[in-house]
């Protein structure tokens, strides 16, 4: 087996969560950089549609996959159209998600509930029904995006932070029940990256300051920083990797 080769994802296809904007974008372009044809979802129909055409306007293999990852319904409702057009998925990236910031004691139900809809129990319904067709073919890619916040908590962000570690603990109890069918499940967690969701804490003088003072590298992450593990986990590179947690986080979990 050659090095480059153990990359390579040609003839493999990949559902990305939340892949028309932000970090999935940039994760969906490496995977297809690497040879992937691409399922782009998001809740935004146009939106989506524009990504797709992005995408085969640069040369790569990509269909649309518009679904809100909330909706049991619809998510099945997709897996049956996969189905029927004879799409195999070979690698899911379970990347969608929100952040809602609010004090505990003020923090609605409702919110919480939306926050852990999206973050968690969205990639445990959607790796649910991509496993169910990865195991009789003995194979699957799963990966599953984590935060700093599947190992440590910030004030203000209590649903993100619990669903972050849920999904830590999500990955390793896919890793128990999948591995032996020739599944691979693993998770990146992302430290603090330049996109939208955070635009708020980047433009925040005070707070840009603390993650530069508190990573190593002093600085913020680049969503294609991403790219590099995302690949990884989805190649035959990691076949013998199951239930991590990779942090790309600039050395900000290391230290203290």
């Amino acid at each position: 087996m050659n090095t480059p080769g153990i990359f390579d994802l040609s003839g493999k296809t990949a559902l990305v969560t939340g892949s028309s904007r932000g970090l999935g974008r940039a994760m969906a372009e490496g995977l297809a950089n690497a040879g992937a044809s691409i399922l782009v979802n998001g809740t935004d129909a146009v939106r989506v549609a524009e990504t797709v055409t992005w995408f085969k306007d640069a040369g790569h293999s990509a269909d649309a996959a518009a679904f809100d990852v909330t909706s049991e319904a619809s998510i099945l409702e997709a897996f049956a159209r996969f189905d029927a057009d004879g799409i195999n998925i070979d690698i899911l990236v379970n990347n969608a998600g929100i952040q809602f910031r609010k004090p505990m004691i003020e923090l609605e139900t409702a919110d919480w509930q939306r926050v852990i809809d999206t973050n968690l129990t969205s990639a445990f319904v959607i790796g649910r029904e991509a496993a169910k067709r990865m195991i009789p073919r003995g194979y699957g890619k799963i990966v599953n995006i984590g935060s700093l916040t599947s190992e440590l908590a910030r004030a203000t962000v209590a649903p993100y932070t619990v669903a972050k570690g849920g999904i830590k603990m999500l990955t390793r109890a896919m890793a128990a029940e999948w591995a032996q069918h020739g599944i691979q499940s693993n998770a990146i967690g992302p430290g603090y990256m330049l996109t939208d969701m955070n635009q708020a804490l980047i433009d925040n003088p005070e707070f840009d300051a603390w993650v530069k003072a508190s990573t190593p590298s002093k600085r913020w992450g680049k969503p294609e920083e991403l790219i590099g593990t995302a690949v990884f986990l989805a190649s035959s590179a990691s076949d013998y990797i199951n239930g991590q947690i990779i942090y790309v986080d600039g050395g900000m979990l290391a230290v203290l």
